[in-house]
Formats: C-alpha cells, sequence, structure tokens
C-alpha cells in the first residue's frame, strides 16, 4: 500500500495542536488508560485502521497490556479478559463507531451499562475518545497511512 497525502495533521499542524488539548483533557477525565486503550484498538479494528490498530496495540504494550487482552479485544464478548466497566466501554465504542448499523444506534441498553460502570464526566471522556479514535481512523484510512509510518507526534 501506498500513502496518498501526509497525514492532514501534519498538512494543517494547528488541527493536531487542538487534538492534542482534545485527548489531554480526557487524560483528565477519571477513565483508566487501559480502558482507553482498548477503546481505541477496538474502534480502530472495526474501522480497518491499520496504523491504528497497530499503533494503539503497540501504546498499549507500553502501558503494559498483555499480548492476551490485545489479542483478545475482537472478541471481548467471549473471552474472560476484560472486566464489567471495561465490557461497558467496549460496547459503547463498537455502537458509537457504527452508528449507521441500527434505527437506535446507542440504545438505552449499552448506555445504562456504561452510565453503571462511569460517571458522567467520565462518559463524556469516552465518548470524545471514541469520536476523535473515530476522526483518526477515518483520516488514516483515507489516506492510506501505513501501518509502523513514524509521525512527529510520537
Amino acid at each position: 500500500m501506498q500513502e496518498r497525502m501526509k497525514n492532514p495533521a501534519i498538512v494543517i499542524p494547528e488541527a493536531m495542536e487542538g487534538i492534542k488539548v482534545l485527548l489531554a483533557a480526557v487524560g483528565k477525565t477519571g477513565v483508566p488508560g487501559t480502558t482507553l486503550h482498548l477503546v481505541h484498538l477496538r474502534a480502530s479494528q472495526i474501522n480497518g485502521c491499520s496504523y491504528c490498530v497497530a499503533g494503539g496495540a503497540g501504546h498499549a504494550k507500553q502501558a503494559g497490556e498483555s499480548d492476551e487482552r490485545l489479542f483478545a479485544v475482537a472478541a471481548w464478548r467471549d473471552t474472560p479478559y476484560f472486566t464489567e466497566a471495561e465490557r461497558a466501554a467496549l460496547a459503547l465504542a463498537e455502537a458509537v463507531t457504527r452508528l449507521a448499523d441500527r434505527a437506535d444506534p446507542v440504545p438505552d441498553e449499552i448506555w445504562n451499562e456504561a452510565a453503571t460502570h462511569y460517571d458522567e464526566r467520565q462518559l463524556a471522556g469516552l465518548l470524545l475518545w471514541i469520536a476523535t479514535t473515530n476522526v483518526f481512523n477515518r483520516l488514516n484510512v483515507s489516506t492510506r497511512l501505513v501501518a509502523g509510518t513514524k509521525m512527529p507526534w510520537g
């Protein structure tokens, strides 16, 4: 695969500055970093973003995540490796990422389960994280950013 163009956040660096501020704010919401890594990986898998799958798994590993859990993210419902809170976050990530798949994209069942594990600030953080992951996925897939490509922001 060949890249079509540079990542838009390199072409327009002011955009990346805003995204960095957003991500830093999400990091202060109290959602565990491990959960954020898992959610990023799952949304990226759904969207077929090879760059974010590879990079997200690598960042999760650096943060101490086990291979066993990383390998199981795609089948999280059928494995014993995730907490109930992580499962709720993964279900929310799938629903928010797949908005067009059903008439009620984020049904009360999924929302209410997430709300039993996360307060309003944490839910806001999760939603912003999922949405930002989807932004990155859409940019990277559209431009065909190659997995493993080094970006200036790390």
